[in-house]
């Protein structure tokens, strides 16, 4: 089992073997979530996002509707 310190930002680092496992490298954006008390913390690779396609069931109209938006947003 794997511990950190806390710095005084509140910052993290997070150990090497941990990062390698679930593919975390500079600039990889992650999720912090609560569960049964315990603090979640979710990588958003794109296996993350790849796994997730299709949960909705909605034969991933939902994804092209967020993309759109994320391009008009881009554009704006």
């Amino acid at each position: 089992m794997e511990s950190a310190i806390v710095g005084t930002k509140g910052q993290l680092v997070i150990p090497r073997q941990i990062r390698a496992m679930f593919h975390i490298k500079k600039g990889t954006r992650v999720r912090f979530g609560e569960k049964n008390g315990e603090i979640v913390l979710t990588p958003l690779t794109p296996q993350y996002f790849e796994n997730m396609a299709g949960f909705l069931g909605t034969g991933g109209k939902a994804l092209r509707v967020l993309l759109e938006e994320k391009k008009q947003r881009d554009v704006e």
